[in-house]
Order: C-alpha cells, then sequence, then structure tokens
C-alpha cells in the first residue's frame, strides 16, 4: 500500500537539523566529566543520536545513518542509564561516529551513497564496545544486537518506524501490557503542546490526541519504556507536569483507528501528513521532520506556530541585491532632487527624505538576516583543542568569549581556517608542556581564550593563550640570517610582524599541528582579503594574542568619496583618519620622487593615488592637494587626493567576477549619478608604500 507522498520535500530540512544536533552532540560530549557525567548532557546526546535515527528510519532511504545512529543510541542509553561507566575512549569514539555520521548526512544530501568502508567500520567498532559490556548488560537491552546491514529496505528501528494502530487493545479482557501507553501532561502552552507532539511521534504510532486549553492528552503504540517517555517529556516540562499509564483508546477513537494492516514484508506505507506550513519548527531535537511526514490529524490549535523559519541562502542573497540596487535607485533621486527648487517640490522632496529614511532601515534589517553568531565558528575548537593538546601532550583549557557577537555569513565561514591555524600554532608553539610550565611556577594546565566583540562598525576576535610568549632572540635571529632589515634594537612590535612573513618560521621541527613555515603569511593575506587585519601582542613568559579585525558586512560600506582628475574613488572609513591641506614646511623629500608628510612630529609616507591608477588631469602639486591620513594595520600614510566629496553608504559591488581583478582596487560601487567609482585596496596602498613600486 502506498500514499504517493514524495517525503523528499523533507529531506533538506532533516539534513539541516540533522547537522545541527551532531554539532550539539560532539559539544556535549567534549564537555562531559569522565568521573561525574552530567544526567542532562548525557540525555540530550541520547535524544540527538534518537532524533536522527527517527528521521532516517520514518523516510527509509537512509539505512546507513539509521543503522550507526542506532549502534550509537543503545550505547548511550547504557550510559545514560548508568549501566555501562564512561571512559575516555568511549567518547573518543563517539566522537569518531559524529564525524562518519556527518560525512553520511553529507553524502545523502548530495545524492551520494556514503562510504561502506567507513560504516562498517565504524559499526563494528561500536559493536566491539556492546559485546565488551555484555556480561553486565541486562538481555532485555538491546544494545549488544548488531543492527541489521542497509541491504535491507528498512532499518531495525525500535521506535520511530510507524506501527499500525491495534484496535483490539481497547476491548475488554486485553491485558494491561497489550494496552497503548497514556501520556497526559497539563500547565501546557501552545509551543510546548507542539514539542511535545513531536517528541511522542518519536517515540512510536499515536493512535489518538486530544488537547484541551492548557493539557495534552497522547494514546501511543510503542515499546519504549516509560521512564524513557518521561524522560523526553522532561526535557520540555517538569516532571510533576507528566503522567503515565497504560489505558484502552476513548470509544470514540476506536473506530477512526482501524485502517488497513500493512504487511510485513511489504514497505511501510506512510500516510499523506496535513498541508506542510510555510514555517518549519526548528526544534533542536529534530522532531519536527519526522512529525512532518507522521499523520496528526488531531494536532492542537496554533500547533504550526514557529519563530523561526529556514531559508535558502541563495533567496536571502537575492534580497540584499535587490535591496542594494534600491538603495543606488534612492541615491539617484536624491541627487536628482538636488536640483529641485525646495519650495516648488516640497511633497516630493519630503517623499524622497522619507524613502531614504526606509530604505536605510529595509537595508539594516536585511542585512541583519545574513548576521551569524560566532559560535558557529567557535564551536568546532572545543575538538581541535582536545584533539591536538593530546598529540602533544599538553593540558590545555579553552574559554569562549561572545559566542553571541554577530557577523557576516560570507565573513563567518572564511574566518573557520584562519582561526584553525591560529589556534594550533597557540597550541603547538605557545602553549608549554605540563613539565615546563610547573619548572615556569605556572599551572601544568595551559588556558587559551577565544573571544569576539564588537566595535564600532566591526567585530574584533582575539586568540590568546598564556603560554611562554614569542622568543625574541630566535626570532631576530631567523630575521638576521634571512637578510631583513632588522637590528639588536627593533621593538617588539615590529619585530613580531616577521611572524607573517612569507617562509618565516622559528620552529625546531615539523611537526602536523603547526611550524612548516608557511600559513602566518596566508592568515594575513586571507584576513586582509575580507576587508581586515592582524595584530599580534606579546610579553615573555606569560603569553601572546593575536588580534583579528573585520567589517561586520562585505556587502555595505561605509566610504569617503574623494576625486582625483575626473575620476571618483571610494576610501574605506573604517581606515581613514584624518584629512588636511599639507603646508609647505611639512613636507619633506627623501629622494627626487619620495616624499613625506610631518604630522605632529610623526613622518607618514605620501602616495599620490593619481599616480598608482594613472589619472589624467590630476592636481600634481602637494601643497594644493587634500592629504587623507589612512591606517591599515600599524602603517599610516598619506594619500594625496584632489577633492573630498563626502562620507555615506556604498553597495559594495564583486569587481572581479564583473569584470576582472584590478591590482588597488577591492570593489567597486555605483553613485548616485549611475556611475562606477572604484573602492580603494587600503592594504595594496600600504604596501606600495613599503615597496615603493608599482602596485
Amino acid at each position: 500500500m502506498s500514499t504517493g507522498l514524495d517525503l523528499s520535500q523533507f529531506f533538506e530540512t532533516f539534513f539541516d537539523e540533522a547537522d545541527e544536533l551532531l554539532a550539539d552532540m560532539e559539544r556535549l560530549l567534549l564537555g562531559l566529566d569522565l568521573q561525574n557525567p552530567d544526567i542532562d548532557d548525557l540525555n540530550a546526546i541520547f535524544r540527538a543520536a534518537h532524533s536522527i535515527k527517527g528521521g532516517a528510519g520514518t523516510f527509509g532511504c537512509f539505512g546507513m545513518l539509521a543503522d550507526t545512529t542506532h549502534l550509537l543510541e543503545n550505547l548511550l542509553d547504557l550510559i545514560r542509564r548508568g549501566e555501562m561507566p564512561l571512559r575516555k575512549d568511549m567518547i573518543d569514539l563517539f566522537l569518531e561516529t559524529k564525524d562518519v555520521l556527518t560525512e553520511q548526512v553529507a553524502a545523502y544530501r548530495n545524492s551520494q551513497e556514503p562510504s561502506q568502508d567507513a560504516y562498517e567500520r565504524i559499526c563494528a567498532q561500536l559493536r566491539a564496545l556492546a559485546l565488551e559490556q555484555q556480561g553486565v548488560v541486562p538481555t532485555s537491552t538491546a544494545a549488544a544486537e548488531p543492527a541489521p546491514v542497509a541491504s535491507s529496505p528498512e532499518p531495525a528501528l525500535s521506535t520511530a518506524q510507524p506501527i499500525q494502530p491495534d484496535v483490539a487493545a481497547a476491548a475488554p479482557g486485553v491485558a494491561a501490557s497489550d494496552l497503548p501507553m497514556h501520556v497526559r501532561v497539563v500547565n501546557l502552552t501552545d509551543k510546548d503542546v507542539q514539542a511535545l507532539s513531536n517528541e511522542m511521534a518519536l517515540m512510536g504510532e499515536m493512535l489518538h490526541q486530544e488537547s484541551s486549553a492548557d493539557s495534552l492528552s497522547i494514546w501511543l503504540k510503542t515499546t519504549t519504556p516509560s521512564s524513557d517517555i518521561e524522560a523526553v517529556c522532561c526535557f520540555i516540562v517538569n516532571a510533576d507536569q507528566v503522567s503515565i499509564s497504560r489505558q484502552a483508546l476513548p470509544a470514540k477513537a476506536v473506530a477512526p483507528a482501524a485502517a488497513p494492516v500493512v504487511q510485513a514484508s511489504a514497505p511501510v506505507a506512510i500516510p499523506a501528513p496535513p498541508p506542510v506550513p510555510a514555517q518549519v519548527p526548528a526544534q533542536a531535537s529534530g522532531g519536527a521532520v519526522a512529525a512532518a511526514a507522521k499523520p496528526d490529524s488531531k494536532a492542537p490549535a496554533g500547533a504550526s506556530s514557529s519563530s523561526t523559519i529556514r531559508v535558502g541562502v541563495e533567496k536571502v542573497d537575492q534580497i540584499i541585491n535587490l535591496v542594494g540596487e534600491l538603495v543606488i535607485t534612492q541615491a539617484m533621486l536624491v541627487q536628482t532632487a538636488t536640483t529641485l527648487d525646495p519650495v516648488l517640490h516640497d511633497r516630493l522632496l519630503n517623499g524622497i527624505e522619507q524613502l531614504d529614511r526606509n530604505a536605510r532601515d529595509l537595508q539594516e534589517a536585511v542585512m541583519s538576516i545574513r548576521m551569524m553568531p560566532m559560535d558557529y565558528v567557535f564551536s568546532r575548537f572545543p575538538r581541535v583543542v582536545r584533539e591536538a593538546a593530546a598529540k602533544m601532550g599538553k593540558q590545555i583549557k579553552l574559554t569562549t568569549q561572545g559566542q553571541a557577537t554577530e557577523l557576516d555569513k560570507s565573513l563567518i565561514e572564511r574566518i573557520i581556517d584562519p582561526l584553525t591555524h591560529l589556534v594550533r600554532n597557540s597550541i603547538d608553539h605557545g602553549i608549554e608542556s605540563p613539565e615546563k610550565r610547573l619548572e615556569a611556577g605556572k599551572s601544568p594546565e595551559g588556558n587559551m581564550l577565544l573571544s569576539a566583540q564588537h566595535h564600532g562598525g566591526q567585530i574584533v576576535i582575539e586568540v590568546s593563550d598564556d603560554g611562554a610568549g614569542l622568543n625574541r632572540e630566535r626570532i631576530l635571529k631567523k630575521a638576521m640570517a634571512q637578510g631583513m632589515a632588522v637590528t639588536e634594537s627593533t621593538p617588539d612590535d615590529d619585530l613580531w610582524q616577521l611572524i607573517f612573513a612569507p617562509g618565516f618560521s622559528t620552529a625546531e621541527k615539523v611537526t602536523d599541528i603547526s611550524g612548516r613555515g608557511v600559513g602566518m603569511d596566508v592568515v594575513r593575506r586571507n584576513i586582509q582579503g575580507m576587508g581586515g587585519h592582524i595584530q599580534l601582542s606579546s610579553r615573555a613568559g606569560r603569553g601572546t594574542t593575536t588580534r583579528i579585525v573585520l567589517p561586520l558586512t562585505l556587502a555595505i560600506l561605509d566610504g569617503m568619496s574623494v576625486r582625483v582628475g575626473e575620476e571618483t574613488f571610494i576610501l574605506p572609513l573604517s581606515h581613514v583618519t584624518e584629512s588636511m591641506q599639507p603646508a609647505m614646511d611639512q613636507i619633506h623629500a627623501i629622494s627626487e620622487t619620495e616624499h613625506v608628510l610631518q604630522v605632529r612630529g610623526e613622518y607618514l609616507p605620501i602616495v599620490a593615488l593619481h599616480n598608482v591608477f594613472s589619472v589624467d588631469g590630476a592636481e600634481t602639486e602637494i601643497t594644493k592637494s587634500i592629504a587623507v591620513v589612512l591606517q591599515a594595520q600599524d602603517v599610516r600614510f598619506a594619500l594625496l587626493v584632489d577633492h573630498l566629496i563626502g562620507q555615506h553608504q556604498v553597495v559594495v559591488k564583486n569587481l572581479e567576477s564583473n569584470y576582472r581583478k584590478i591590482p588597488g582596487v577591492s570593489a567597486a560601487t555605483i553613485l548616485g549619478d549611475g556611475s562606477v567609482a572604484l573602492i580603494v585596496d587600503v592594504f595594496a596602498l600600504m604596501r606600495f608604500t613599503r615597496d615603493k613600486t608599482t602596485i
């Protein structure tokens, strides 16, 4: 029997929720205390595995995923019940299982078959662990029984696959053990009703459901113990709100429950669900997916309400592009309106002013949709630190701060690799071994801090450790050996910047953690490619701090418009410190073609923008130009332009994808008059001041 329902429409939601659950599982596993594991965390880990298994079993086409989570779930069940003592090697195995599950989800998402070898290997290890405990595991526990392989179209699921309602359960004379499980929960909110309904759908077949103003009653056909059902309920409500008993179906529910029985040898038939609302509840357990594929005609009113909605990134990008075009159009209207008589066109100008405010509000609201919390990045580092520290024989405690700080999605994905390199570098070269730390009077356990915070229109991310700090003598010796312009009196801050030079490394030996002589220069280049900069500070014996400063988004830029000849350029406002018209006594020649500008005792290299881009008709006399003082990292220099036009937000357009890469230019924008202005790459100009060569 088949209803012809296409369940593939729910696949993407299931994959997204599975990824979230696996990430939560890893985080909780890494936080477990072996001697005294938190029961709530153990239950949450079990629940994550159970939910993934339930969703995979419901669809019936993700066999390897269902089988692997089935074995993992059984072992987790033993641990949370106290029937299997938790050990470090178990956590290692569970983390490895999580990696395999992640690969399986990714493969199914791409319509591919997961690795058979990885599946068989991890299942064999899980079964071996179950068999190891066979002598102490009760015979009723299924953990010691290996799950069937994926050759069967229906994975062996004890609770998640639909079971045909047994009408006889309500008949007189039926044994109590054959009666359905009756779950009653009181003092509920609408949100709790929906969440409980989703969870109960994973525990077995929902035969009947009744709800009132503040209570919910569900009759389940299930083999799940009542203690498990109560534990699941207690994730949502308090224990005193739940009562569970064996109870016959109400008389009014018996007749509708009768339906054709699905033959054991036939594929499981899944009745068509009610229309799925546009808002898919993003329950942490993934229950929304399984519930969507199950019938629930008795769902309480308001159960479809949700506070979240899943939207594809491409749709968000499309909206952002459209809002960008709206902002450009609005700027054109503003510029055109400057020629109108304010008395004759008072209403029109007021409308344009209101449009300006609305466009800015809309722009900020749409941009906030792309913002993601830094926890998306930070959550992966407990695992990185744990494994890298174990390889190095070190003890390291990782602390994170500012996980809720938000950053644009496009940046948050690109910052992962640079941060990973910095963290590994700190583990390898920064934090000492326990023995050396004890000799230095420190705790044998090193400390590492990952933090993020907003600062103006930027985000500041720091990686700090309390290790030995940078070795000045070793860096100086290496720099001199490579012919770099350093002396014994070179300030520390200048010396630390050599760490970012290509091929520069003071590592005594190459390890698989870091120290290959490449990487830090790539880190800086990647950060600069995101419109940011990186700073390094260190104190001998006290530790090292690496600071990354990034713009909050690459889609919108606060810029200063300047004119050179007949061309308009945009300078990122975050790099502009001041502007002035140079006086003759401030200008000092250091060669026939090179000059510096003296500003309050500081000598700044002068870069003429018209020379950089070969602009005709530009002002060549320094004293008749405007000097805009720019800062990139710790370097300050004066940029000569003809005129300052003003400050405003601009919509950033990728020049490389629309035209080609232009040295010295990071992007482009469209001005109010419809012309294109180039956004200057300040870091390229900084390198120009250092190299004194054409960009």
